[in-house]
């Protein structure tokens, strides 16, 4: 936000305190000022000339002879090359002995054999901004209104003793995108009084309401529309001053009435739009939200394409405008408008931005009500931009205000004591002391109870909710630099992880050691990826984002694996065949389509496997990786957690793996077993899909990994006596689980046996072809003394007992 100095001062006495000063003690105070700049570059001796005559020079086509009048009784001869320069105007004229803000120096000199006594300027010439001037103003010299006395200083002509100064606001602070609430803050700063441009109208003639007619259908996207009806205007360039103001802000002047819209914008915050009444059907204002498909020629001369999220101004038969944001072509200010209507509203913030962003088009407009415009300033606004219509436009404003409201704005009313204050900021002051600084801010209290204020935030302030914002603006106002330097005191306790802090720690650390490279990809996902892998989310529905980069980046994810699958392709792209990758994070489950709630996030793991389990050596061959590598990762991630009796593969067959290369992972816990993974060979087809060789991954579900997780290690001592080992060969089903042997045997042996093992795999022609030969070798140990010969051979007999009577038979 550009402010104007020399503005700012018709609203707060800055006698006595410079722009520099100003901008210093602003920045103190928690708005910084980026740049103060002097928009006068150095303008002595050019003042306001009158051209008596113009000839064209005897020796050069494009060159001009003028006399000018500078007020000084004779007249000047000027040679000027600018081909708009004419007798009759009123120009800058740089004289003798000037220093123009380029540096050149004014001299006596001859053009062509004729003398030159100064030298008659353009815009850009004088250091203006001439991007900001219309066309014509551009190229050639400056031509100034008509009323202006000669010989007058033009840096007083045109406003350019002025400096202005460039606030860098964040976000909350809105309230300062106006001249009104910079006014505000430095009133504040300064402990001076504010003053308010009045707000009386000179009405006439008949009733607004027999003009024009409003009503709202979007009613939660404008809670208040109001109008006014202005006859009888004349459209033409602004008056000086009026020109000044927009020039200092960085606005470009159009005509009379775009400009006092522009200027009340600036002044208030508060963005207006002015309809040629004449184009609008019976003068008629409905406000509702586009219909699928609807276009609208704006201002700017584009079509733009307009869906239903968008809220639009129409008069009842074909939009007018965009709300917000800007108006349309079909009823635009132009050179033959005579009746005007004037609109002052509040649009929802939310629906402002979205249409903004969707359609790539940002204005000063919608930058204001993005961040949320004062209600309490839509009526003063828009009287006093239909005053300065009447008396700058010569317009007649008709009597009344049309206005239609939705709902209603209740100022905030927030308790605030003086000893919460001090606690927070470790001062001392009085109930006084901070009943001054928020009269300062003009925030009213409402009552006050010994050292409890009841305080009112109005509406321009809509960053004040609470009493920490309040104690903010007291800190501020008081002085950062005031405040003492207080110890911290209190008890002190040492930081440590949570559990699952720790946990996700120690995974990454084993993974890393154990090879793996972590990978971090987007959260984002196309469509078509998040419809795969969703076994352990069934039912989920992809959230989509509102604003997506791509439609490869559109909803949230439900599955890790797709993202890892496109980081492998990618390596493979370049030539790195092994990989092993893994990433910890969170996927996203919805059962809305539309998520009208935040949806759920699962922390889960996800591992990658593809390509040779080792480089090949002289004496070692390169294997591929298969199924039980990564099912070994996961074996040894159970083990360190503690969790290796408590989980179980089943050969089932998740989504979207191979269908006999896979399997689910259940964990038992108090309350049943819950499935909290898949691990597999992704399916062929899409394998081939991503140009891959034979790829492995698993997901785990990690909530209740971590809750049944033991990370403290218990020591256990060498054991005394000696184990005494044994092997048993049965012949099963070759569709039966191996896993389910193995539970048999622990169950039977119970806590004597101190380990097992499956050691050969066999089928061939020594058997029948449904039938296998599983080898097993198993362990004993008792700790308190040595096995007998009779203890093993009963031991070990219970244990073949209880696998023949899970239908192996033992091999002989």
């Amino acid at each position: 936000m550009n402010v104007s100095y020399q503005w700012l001062s018709q609203y707060v006495d800055l006698s006595g305190v410079s722009a520099a000063e100003l901008a210093e003690k602003i920045t103190r105070s928690g708005i910084e000022i980026d740049h103060v700049e002097q928009r006068n570059k150095g303008l002595d001796h050019i003042v306001v000339g009158y051209v008596v005559e113009r000839e064209k020079h005897p020796d050069a086509d494009k060159l001009n002879v003028c006399k000018v009048d500078v007020g000084e009784g004779d007249y000047l001869q000027i040679v000027c090359g600018a081909p708009n320069v004419d007798a009759g105007q009123k120009v800058p004229v740089a004289k003798i002995g000037a220093v123009m803000p380029g540096g050149m120096k004014i001299k006596r000199a001859k053009l062509r054999g004729v003398e030159s006594q100064g030298m008659i300027c353009s815009a850009k010439e004088l250091a203006m901004n001439d991007k900001l001037l219309p066309k014509e103003m551009q190229e050639g010299i400056l031509v100034l209104p008509a009323d202006l006395a000669l010989g007058q200083p033009i840096a007083e002509v045109l406003g350019l003793n002025d400096e202005v100064l460039e606030f860098d606001l964040t976000p909350n602070r809105s309230d300062c995108l106006s001249m009104l609430g910079a006014a505000y803050e430095v009133g504040a700063i300064l402990s001076r009084p504010v003053t308010l441009p009045s707000e009386e109208v000179e009405e006439a003639g008949a009733q607004a309401s027999e003009h024009i007619s409003v009503s709202i259908q979007a009613k939660e996207a404008c809670s208040h529309y109001t109008a006014r009806y202005i006859a009888g205007v004349k459209i033409a360039a602004s008056p000086l001053w009026l020109q000044n103001r927009l020039l200092a802000a960085g606005v470009r002047p159009i005509n009379n009435i775009v400009d006092i819209t522009n200027f009340v914008m600036l002044e208030y915050g508060q963005p207006l739009h002015a309809f040629d009444a004449d184009k609008l059907s019976n003068g008629r204002i409905e406000v509702r939200m586009a219909n699928e498909g609807e276009t609208l020629v704006t201002l700017d001369g584009q079509e733009r394409k307009l869906d239903p999220s968008m809220l639009l101004i129409t008069d009842g038969v074909k939009p007018v405008g965009l709300a917000g944001v800007m108006g349309g072509e079909n009823s635009e200010v132009s050179e033959s408008t005579v009746n005007i209507l004037l609109e002052s509203a509040k649009f929802d913030g939310g629906t402002i931005r979205k249409t903004a962003r969707e359609l790539g088009l940002r204005s000063e407009a919608s930058l204001r009500f993005e961040k949320e415009v004062n209600p309490e300033a839509v009526v003063p606004a828009l009287n006093r931009a239909a005053e300065l219509m009447r008396t700058i436009a010569g317009g007649t404003v008709a009597s009344g205000i049309v206005e239609e409201h939705t709902g209603s704005f209740e100022r905030t009313v927030i308790t605030l004591t003086v000893e919460k204050t001090n606690r927070l900021l470790g001062t001392s002051l009085t109930a006084e002391e901070i009943a001054s600084i928020l009269n300062r801010l003009g925030l009213a209290i409402v009552s006050s109870n010994a050292d409890v204020f009841e305080v009112q935030a109005p509406g321009r302030r809509g960053d004040i909710k609470l009493d920490v914002d309040l104690i903010e603006e007291v800190a501020r106002l008081y002085g950062y630099d005031n405040i003492p330097t207080t110890p911290i005191e209190g008890a002190t306790t040492p930081g440590h992880l949570t559990k699952s802090q720790r946990i996700r720690r120690e995974l990454r650390r084993l993974l890393a050691d154990g090879g793996f490279h972590e990978a971090v990809t987007y959260s984002f996902t196309h469509p078509n990826d998040a419809a795969k892998f969703k076994t352990l989310v069934p039912g989920s529905k992809p959230v989509p984002l509102a604003m997506p980069m791509s439609e490869d980046r559109s909803v949230l994810r439900t599955s890790f694996i797709p993202s890892l699958l496109d980081a492998a392709t990618y390596n493979r792209n370049r030539k790195m065949e092994d990989i092993a990758l893994f990433e910890i994070g969170s996927l996203y489950v919805s059962d809305e389509e539309q998520a009208a709630a935040l949806p759920e996030q699962k922390a889960v793991l996800t591992v990658l496997l593809t390509g040779r389990r080792q480089a090949s050596q002289w004496n070692i061959k390169a294997e591929p990786v298969d199924f039980y590598d990564i099912k070994g990762v996961l074996d040894s991630i159970f083990s360190y957690l503690g969790l290796e009796r408590q989980v179980e593969f089943r050969s089932e067959r998740p989504l979207d793996f191979h269908p006999g290369r896979s399997a689910c992972i259940y964990l038992k816990g108090q309350e049943g077993e819950t499935l909290i993974g898949t691990v597999g060979q992704i399916h062929p087809e899409l394998q081939m899909e991503r140009d891959l060789d034979d790829t492995y991954v698993a997901e785990i579900l990690l909530e209740q990994v971590i809750a049944l997780a033991d990370l403290d290690i218990e020591y256990v001592s060498l054991p005394r006596f000696p184990a005494v080992e044994r092997d048993v060969a049965v012949v099963l089903e070759r569709s039966a689980e191996v896993g389910r042997l193995m539970d048999v045997i622990k169950e039977a042996a119970g806590e004597l046996l101190e380990a097992v093992n499956v050691f050969d795999v066999y089928t061939g022609d020594r058997i029948a072809e449904d039938k296998k030969s599983v080898a097993i070798s198993l362990v004993y140990l008792n700790r308190e003394r040595t096995f007998t010969d009779e203890e093993i051979t009963e031991l070990h007999g219970k244990v073949v007992a209880a696998l023949e009577a899970e239908g192996a038979e033992l091999r002989k």
